[in-house]
């Protein structure tokens, strides 16, 4: 990906949302979800990296949720802008999440299987179109 990832603040929650609302993803109150820091989010530069005018585009977004009774987050939601799937965002706002985490949850439908698998995701089916997921850094 060409590009960085940051944890979200509160001028980004207009893309966070239409990016999560194009993607048809609920994930909660995200205005809340950035105050806590729990959102990142993938983004360029138009104009190449040396731009520093505001044109910033965000093209993706994780929203995490902590998990109180171990030590990690959940992937509550992740989208990324259709015209720039397949570039490596999701994978890059993924390990990014992983790395300050440490270990990730995530519910999803059958049609992302593909993208939690080539995550190293140790997945299980829930029924016979929604799986769980979980992935962790290895600390040893």
């Amino acid at each position: 990906m060409d590009g960085h990832v940051r944890t979200a603040t509160a001028d980004d929650a207009l893309d966070v949302r239409r990016i999560l609302d194009a993607a048809m993803l609920e994930p909660g109150n995200v205005e809340t979800r950035i105050e806590n820091a729990d959102v990142l989010v993938a983004g360029d530069h138009r104009g190449g990296l040396e731009a520093n005018d505001g044109s910033e585009r965000i093209l993706g977004t994780v929203v995490l949720e902590s998990n109180d009774d171990v030590y990690g987050a959940h992937v509550s939601a992740i989208g990324v802008r259709r015209r720039h799937r397949g570039k490596g965002i999701g994978r890059a706002l993924m390990e990014r999440a992983l790395e300050r985490e440490g270990r990730l949850t995530v519910r999803f439908d059958d049609g992302v299987r593909p993208f939690y698998e080539s995550l190293d995701f140790t997945i299980e089916s829930i029924d016979d179109q929604r799986y769980r997921g979980v992935t962790a850094l290895d600390r040893s």
